[in-house]
């Protein structure tokens, strides 16, 4: 009986061990399971208060701009949150400093231009100057813009309408509208997207946008597509999605509203004397380009400034400082930046028209080794220099041309060689 009983203890204690693991199993599966499903009820608990906002705060915005119950109702039909977009902030939820901007690093801008980047909308840009010649001729005499340039911009953004547009814009415009970081500004643009499908350019259903909202091959938000887009090729409808003259007429009409200058170009590549301040860059900084020219100031190639261009208005511009090329502009330059507000696509806009038509493939001033920084650095360094009086642009982790300028205006308050761009050791110093 003794041996027998010690059997039966054997197995029962296996048994409770082996009912102890299951236990702790299913405990942690559980466990595991309860973010989920807790993740799961927030994200339907905020669904609901979306369709809540919809009907309660949006449609009667919407309604005094025009848009009629019909429209409202076939927009958001069938539409919830998407919360794959980023920079999304729940309700209840504190905004955060973007992942983005804590770890993404900071290149060198000349990577901006690699040749596997603007090589493609350069050689679609030739093909397509002889294939629209009739288009782009009426519309350069219309809006003013060279047709390299609206060639160069339409090629940039969707690479001459080729990329995939798949996002429902109201699936979109409505999430940011509802929980994004700027839904200010999210929630003109859903209202100007109702007033679109109102005012019968397009279906509801129809319009695609990008993961930001941008509509059709110019990428337009919406707001701009109700000022800047027309109809050129005369059917009645300003459509940006399947219509090439109604892309590049809409493009080029874009560029005039914000100023573009008939007859000037958008800039000339020059090498600037270790004698003129890098500091000098900026487009509240300008002078005639004689003047430039008369600090020593020449152009790549030892070529003469144009001669009509000589008593206008120029621009020092140095995107990376001492270390990279350097460009005289024109107010046209400032114009492309209103597009996309960065001195590196206005230039890449530049550049790749230039080439269209003929104009060198590289640079002549080389890029250097900068780089290394995080945007996190970049910022601790701009929050460093606004403590110190300066005029930086504001703390975002982008070195824009007030915060080049700023750099080389302490260095060479500090008795450095201005060199106009953030490297570690200047992020060290001014910590």
């Amino acid at each position: 009986m003794g041996g027998s009983e010690g059997i039966f203890a054997g197995k029962r204690r296996n048994f409770q061990n082996h009912l102890h693991i299951l236990l702790s199993f299913a405990a942690a599966l559980l466990l595991f399971s309860i973010p989920a499903i807790a993740h799961a009820a927030d994200h339907a608990a905020i669904g609901r208060q979306f369709r809540v906002w919809l009907a309660d705060d949006l449609w009667p915005d919407a309604k005094k701009l025009g848009v009629s119950q019909a429209t409202f109702a076939a927009a958001f039909k069938g539409v919830s949150l998407n919360w794959k977009l980023p920079d999304l902030i729940p309700p209840g939820e504190k905004p955060r400093v973007p992942k983005a901007q804590r770890q993404a690093e900071f290149g060198s801008p000349g990577a901006y231009f690699a040749e596997s980047a603007i090589g493609p909308v350069v050689a679609g840009g030739r093909a397509r100057l002889d294939r629209y010649a009739s288009t782009l001729s009426a519309v350069e005499k219309r809006y003013g813009v060279p047709g390299a340039i609206v060639l160069a911009i339409w090629g940039r953004e969707t690479h001459f309408g080729a990329v995939k547009i798949p996002y429902d814009a109201f699936e979109v415009l409505g999430t940011k509208a509802f929980m994004a970081r700027r839904k200010d500004l999210f929630r003109k643009e859903v209202l100007a997207a109702l007033q679109i499908v109102q005012k019968g350019y397009i279906g509801a259903g129809e319009m695609k946008s990008s993961w930001a909202g941008a509509l059709g091959q110019p990428q337009f938000l919406p707001s701009s597509y109700l000022e800047h887009a027309v109809d050129f090729d005369g059917d009645g409808k300003r459509d940006i999605w399947n219509s090439v003259p109604d892309t590049l007429a809409s493009i080029a009409h874009y560029l005039q509203q914000y100023g573009w200058a008939r007859g000037r170009g958008w800039g000339y590549e020059v090498r600037v004397p270790a004698s003129v301040s890098c500091a000098l860059e900026g487009p509240d900084r300008g002078h005639a380009i004689s003047e430039w020219a008369s600090m020593g100031i020449e152009r790549v190639g030892k070529r003469p400034f144009p001669a009509a261009e000589r008593k206008a208005i120029g621009f020092l511009m140095m995107p990376a400082g001492r270390f990279g090329p350097a460009f005289i502009v024109t107010p046209n330059f400032y114009v492309l930046k209103e597009y996309n507000n960065s001195d590196l696509y206005a230039l890449f806009i530049g550049h790749a028209a230039d080439r269209m038509e003929g104009g060198e493939k590289y640079f002549s001033g080389p890029w250097g080794k900068v780089g290394g920084l995080y945007r996190s650095d970049v910022a601790r360094l701009q929050r460093a220099l606004e403590k110190k009086g300066y005029d930086v642009g504001g703390v975002d982790g982008f070195p824009g041309f007030k915060t080049r300028r700023s750099i080389g205006e302490w260095q060479a308050k500090a008795g450095r060689r201005a060199t106009c761009f953030p490297d570690k050791t200047l992020v060290k110093e001014l910590r």
